[in-house]
């Protein structure tokens, strides 16, 4: 598909990205195309054995894994969490005791979810970082609302370790990994030392680029910690859209399904179990993707139409912008489906003044003020986080302007580079009052 590999070239070299890995399965026949390099400081050409991040489509593995141990009996979706982890905390004791399985793997468990902690690299990483969530405060009630969800995927990973009596990667190869056949699919540092890997990379606002830190603690493994080809991640698609003996079909078509929806999020209208749903072009899609520091991930299924497209970056914030663009291409010439763009309606500065003022979560201050025709967002990220992540001198991003959907007084969405196509709305109480702001598919409650 020599068309594949021409916008791949073009848009990479556009948008100055480093190194770029792309795949498409449609009509059962796949096609891989690369571009560039590894890293800037340490150059090797991105191939097909190249291993990029994917990020939080680690989270699908992990919903998999799950519904493994369902099919044997072992796991129950409806069951309380503690009927697995007995010790399990957060804040909110009425939380700990009552959330559900289900909770954890279609974000609706209801706690601040962007926890990140650095709790080493031994075998109880992941017990530790779970303990560490005893504090995390509740903001919405569990299966209540949508809200992106990351230490809801660290219990969720730990409950594999404590059904199975092994470490969560362990757990995964057995699990998954080994059966399908994914050996390009790998989890710790020193396995990759061997290979082929791309490194993060920003895009720094003087238009210079640096590498960044690579990869996340151990303690969020099952987050978004694998390291993966195009290739395997195809493979990937192939099973969840095909099915095989490992996880019946019934319970591969239940992943897909809608478990809660979800209007007006940026990650979708809707979540499956682990798995992100949209509309998009017309057609009903099945989806991830992912982000680490400086690596950005689109992972997204077709199964009407027995399609997947698959697309690693290694440089933020660009690696928006061209999974948004090899998105629309793909959907435009291989699905004859092309997205349209949003209706969008322009407001004042009275009008806008409502939602104006600050939201926070526990990784972010988030501040919205007016920009003449719409809201900008402006996301500063915690330093204690920064610290956590190995970065503490990550360079920020500037506001993202955001305009109104039109005919949709709260919904919001952006439509410029590198974050075009996200979307978000604001929350009120009973008395109309604002008090929320769900953005990047995180609910921040308003605090000024």
């Amino acid at each position: 598909m020599a068309a594949l590999q021409d916008v791949v070239t073009s848009l990479a070299a556009e948008l100055e990205i480093p190194g770029v890995a792309v795949a498409v399965l449609q009509d059962g026949r796949e096609e891989h195309a690369f571009h560039g390099v590894t890293s800037i400081e340490n150059p090797l050409p991105v191939d097909e054995r190249t291993l990029f991040l994917c990020g939080s489509t680690t989270k699908t593995f992990t919903g998999t894994a799950i519904m493994r141990l369902v099919e044997r009996g072992l796991v129950e979706l409806d069951a309380p969490v503690r009927r697995y982890l007995p010790e399990f905390r957060v804040a909110d004791e009425d939380v700990a005791s009552s959330v559900t399985v289900l909770q954890l793997l279609n974000h609706t468990s209801g706690w601040d979810g962007d926890f990140f902690r650095n709790t080493g690299d031994g075998d109880d990483a992941l017990a530790r970082y779970v303990d560490a969530m005893a504090g995390l405060q509740q903001l919405t009630r569990p299966g209540e609302a949508v809200s992106y969800n990351n230490a809801a995927f660290g219990v969720a990973g730990r409950l594999v370790e404590q059904v199975t009596g092994t470490a969560y990667e362990a757990a995964l190869r057995e699990l998954i990994l080994e059966p399908l056949g994914l050996r390009d699919t790998l989890f710790f540092s020193r396995e990759l030392l061997a290979r082929r890997v791309a490194i993060d990379h920003q895009r720094l606002q003087d238009g210079s680029t640096k590498v960044l830190p690579f990869g996340f603690p151990r303690g969020t493994n099952p987050v978004g910690g694998l390291a993966t080809t195009t290739r395997d991640q195809i493979g990937w698609a192939r099973f969840h859209l095909d099915g095989r003996s490992l996880v019946s079909p019934e319970l591969l078509r239940r992943m897909r399904e809608p478990t809660v929806e979800a209007p007006g999020w940026a990650q979708g209208d809707a979540v499956g179990i682990s798995w992100l749903l949209s509309g998009a072009g017309g057609l009903h899609v099945v989806g991830h993707g992912g982000a680490t520091l400086g690596q950005l991930s689109l992972f997204k299924m077709v199964p009407e139409r027995r399609f997947a497209l698959v697309s690693c970056t290694n440089c933020s914030p660009a690696g928006s912008a061209f999974n948004e663009r090899i998105m629309a291409w793909a959907w435009e010439s291989l699905l004859d489906a092309p997205i349209p763009e949003p209706e969008t309606a322009a407001r004042n500065a009275d009008e806008v003044a409502p939602y104006c003022g600050r939201y926070e979560t526990v990784a972010n201050v988030i501040d919205v003020s007016g920009d003449g025709e719409g809201i900008s967002v402006l996301v500063t990220d915690r330093p204690e986080v920064l610290e956590e992540l190995g970065a503490p001198d990550l360079e920020q991003e500037p506001p993202v302007p955001f305009r109104f959907r039109a005919d949709q007084a709260d919904r919001i969405v952006c439509t410029t580079p590198p974050h075009r196509g996200s979307s978000g709305f604001f929350v009120r109480n009973g008395d109309g009052r604002v008090t929320a702001l769900n953005a990047f598919g995180r609910h921040a409650v308003r605090t000024g």
